[in-house]
């Protein structure tokens, strides 16, 4: 007997079915015919069959099906099936399974919890069920469940993604090996023999594709930035070529059709710049990228931006729902969310957003303000009191036809809150201008996060992200321009002291409301002191040119007194941690200075502190500039009152002014000293910086002088409003109508430069502190 017929029997002898007529076996295997025989046999029976996944698996089927049924919530969970039912596992074939099924409020309030906290602790799993009329463990699956659903979807969206990458890297990799396997010369058109040219040739011709590559990709850019296609064999040849890419996408003649004026834009129609889609961005995937591609993905970020902040700058509702306090507006995020893609990723973990908008007219012509917040230097001097400082880290492209029309450069800045309580912001983003139609510009910024990796800010600088944020500027027939200004930031809040985080997230702080009153402010005092007719008044006359000078002097005053408050790294001061006793809230700074313009030589001690008033800002501030009130708070005052010497206005409000005091002898043989102040307030703040100054020096400046030396230490302070609803103390009680004041002193405590600074002299400036704000609060009758 053969093999074959050996195997045929055995099958027979198991009971195998074999094909009609008695032939051979319906399997070759004796495992699944004896299987498949153990199912005819349940038919016959009238039994229920296990579904035959594999081989002895209908049980494990079976529960696999089960735990699939368990598994479903949320929104697939249709019939709110609970996890509490189960049947043992014996009576799993006999007894059909049962499900408690949720109510539609049930699941509701469970979807709702799930959204705010997706691990419930079991004080609030007993909370839920007890108000649900649910047993906990119930809840307790459920939850379960909804967290293993949400992984799983994630994981397929995931998988989606993962695929077609790797069918795009397979579809490149089979074109890469056919153009390998038949090679065409680009002169003639027939097969190439790679052997047949030099390695030179080889490289050449590789260079000549890559930048015929370039150039497709410049040319696709420059045609979104136009708004109509651009062909690359369409140029004319006399243009000179430009260096890269990205000078090919800016540089270009201009607008075909002159665009329409930006007030003709419905609110959902879309910029004249059109929709971009930015390309995604990985991060360490980019690090080595080539610089033409890295140049590449900053045009297309920078045009992003651009429509973003053009189409937040014109929607009204509902992305920009109007609150009821002071006509202010509130971003919708879930409307924004749909109307835009994020050009920086996803939201950090423990940031928070603060976006606002804010529109007025400025007394300035749009190029001028165009030049003024592309030159680093010069955008910095125009918001001194917010950006500490600010750097122009590389320029990508100057513009076009000698104007700033498509000008691209990157950016780092140091944007700063007057309080030791709010850390410094540290941003790395990229500028882009652009000009829409005659007479109207655009100027945005955003951050550069996943296309190159930022400088690794100071450990104690607040990370923050610059979402497109920026302005809109339209000339006016009168030579003024209407400023649209938007600002959308996200940043760590846990950084920032409880007392001024409930401002800083309104948006009062650092918001589109802060920077055009600011801008306001320093125009209107630009205009005035350009005007042939600036008023100075006083017992002192002061020419035209040592009103200049005395103004650059209160200027630098002015910033040095910033930079004692805020520790910014373009200032020497070094942090003094645990010397003396002083409170949590005082931060303590010193340096030492040896030769330094401006500024008397030896050890200088800085000390800054932050409370809430509640007295109304406007009223503190009148209180702190008056100098005949300046004996209840000062102690350079001598006790009586101080005269005015001098008095140059800064702008049509009477606040904003620069000053010279005289403090009155207290006897015959003791001069009177000069104090050099300045005030300045707008809506969004206000400041009183003042410093002695040497009454030698100040005749020379007057007269029109060099003040480049004239050295002074300023002391001052900080006020912002505090509106109703925030609080105002560490227990979190509310307080109505309050200021939040920022007091500092610059003390020199030793004319050597090399000497070390003593507890004694640190203690000094804090009981300074403390006994300047007291008298302050008890002149004003509050609660010391």
């Amino acid at each position: 007997m053969s093999y074959g017929s050996l195997f045929d029997s055995a099958m027979l002898s198991y009971g195998a079915p074999t094909m009609a007529g008695g032939g051979k076996p319906l399997f070759n295997s004796p495992a699944l015919s004896l299987a498949l025989q153990t199912n005819l046999e349940a038919q016959r029976d009238g039994s229920a069959l296990p579904v035959m996944g594999s081989l002895g698996s209908g049980d494990a089927s079976l529960r696999n099906k089960e735990d699939e049924n368990d598994s479903r919530s949320g929104s697939d969970h249709l019939d709110g099936l609970s996890g509490d039912e189960l049947e043992p596992a014996g009576n799993s074939r006999k007894r059909k399974k049962r499900y408690h099924r949720h109510t539609p409020k049930q699941i509701q309030e469970l979807e709702a919890l799930f959204k705010e906290c997706p691990h419930p602790d079991e004080k609030q799993r007993a909370e839920l069920s007890k108000r649900l009329c649910l047993e906990n463990r119930q809840v307790k699956f459920w939850f379960q469940n909804r967290r293993t659903q949400m992984k799983m979807q994630m994981e397929r969206h995931e998988n989606t993604l993962l695929r077609q990458e790797n069918d795009k890297l397979r579809a490149e990799n089979m074109s890469i090996r056919e153009a390998m396997r038949n090679p065409i010369c680009n002169h003639c058109g027939g097969p190439a023999m790679l052997g047949e040219v030099s390695l030179e040739e080889q490289h050449l011709r590789m260079e000549n594709a890559r930048l015929k590559d370039e150039l497709g990709r410049a040319c696709a850019l420059a045609g979104k930035l136009l708004g109509k296609p651009i062909s690359s064999m369409s140029a004319p040849l006399p243009l000179p070529m430009p260096n890269s890419s990205l000078d090919l996408a800016v540089c270009t003649t201009g607008f075909a059709t002159p665009l329409p004026a930006l007030n003709d834009f419905p609110n959902n129609a879309s910029s004249p710049l059109g929709t971009v889609i930015t390309p995604a961005r990985g991060g360490p995937a980019t690090v080595g990228v080539d610089k033409s591609l890295e140049r590449s993905m900053l045009l297309e970020l920078a045009l992003s931006a651009m429509d973003e902040l053009v189409k937040m700058a014109q929607m009204e509702e509902p992305l920009w729902i109007p609150s009821l306090e002071g006509g202010k507006e509130t971003l919708n995020y879930e409307e924004y969310h749909r109307s835009f893609n994020r050009c920086i990723g996803v939201k950090p973990v423990g940031f928070v957003s603060e976006a606002t908008r804010e529109t007025g007219v400025v007394i300035i012509n749009s190029m001028a303000l165009v030049e003024t917040l592309m030159d680093s230097s010069r955008w910095c001097e125009m918001f001194s009191c917010v950006i500490a400082s600010a750097t122009t880290t590389e320029v990508l492209s100057s513009g076009m036809g000698g104007s700033r029309n498509g000008a691209l450069q990157l950016m780092h800045a140091e944007l700063q809150v007057l309080s030791p309580l709010v850390p410094i912001r540290d941003v790395n983003f990229l500028r882009f201008c652009k000009q829409l139609v005659e007479g109207c510009w655009a100027v945005v910024d955003v951050s550069i996060d996943g296309i190159r990796e930022n400088a690794s800010a100071l450990a104690d600088n607040m990370k923050c992200r610059r979402l497109p944020s920026g302005c809109l500027v339209q000339d006016l027939p009168s030579g003024y321009c209407k400023v649209t200004w938007v600002e959308h930031a996200e940043y760590e809040e846990a950084a920032v002291h409880q007392l001024y985080q409930p401002i800083l997230r309104s948006g009062l702080v650092l918001g589109a409301h802060r920077w055009l009153a600011t801008l306001q402010r320093q125009c209107e005092c630009l205009a005035i002191l350009m005007s042939s007719s600036a008023p100075t008044t006083g017992n002192t006359t002061i020419t035209a040119s040592g009103r200049r000078s005395m103004l650059k002097l209160a200027q630098r005053m002015t910033d040095n007194f910033c930079a004692g408050v805020c520790a910014s790294s373009a200032h020497k001061w070094s942090k003094l941690v645990g010397a003396g006793n002083i409170g949590e809230d005082v931060k303590v700074m010193t340096r030492q200075s040896v030769d330094e313009p401006g500024e008397p030589p030896g050890v200088v001690l800085s000390a800054a502190t932050s409370v809430w008033v509640p007295v109304a800002a406007q009223r503190l501030f009148d209180f702190l500039r008056d100098e005949r009130l300046r004996s209840e708070w000062d102690i350079l005052s001598n006790g009586g009152p101080m005269q005015e010497m001098a008095h140059i206005a800064k702008g049509q409000h009477h606040g904003n002014s620069v000053s010279l005091l005289r403090a009155s002898a207290v006897n015959s043989n003791q001069s009177s000293m000069l104090i050099l102040q300045e005030t300045c307030t707008d809506p969004s703040g206000s400041m009183v910086v003042y410093a002695p100054v040497d009454i030698p020096a100040m005749h020379l400046v007057m007269s029109g002088g060099d003040s480049t030396y004239v050295a002074l230490l300023p002391s001052g302070f900080a006020i912002l409003p505090d509106g109703p609803g925030v609080s105002g103390s560490s227990t979190g009680e509310t307080k109505v109508g309050g200021s939040l004041l920022t007091v500092a002193f610059q003390i020199l405590v030793n004319s050597q430069p090399t000497a070390k600074l003593t507890v004694e002299s640190v203690e000094t400036v804090n009981n300074l502190i403390s006994c300047t704000i007291q008298k302050i609060k008890a002149a004003l009758n509050c609660d010391v």
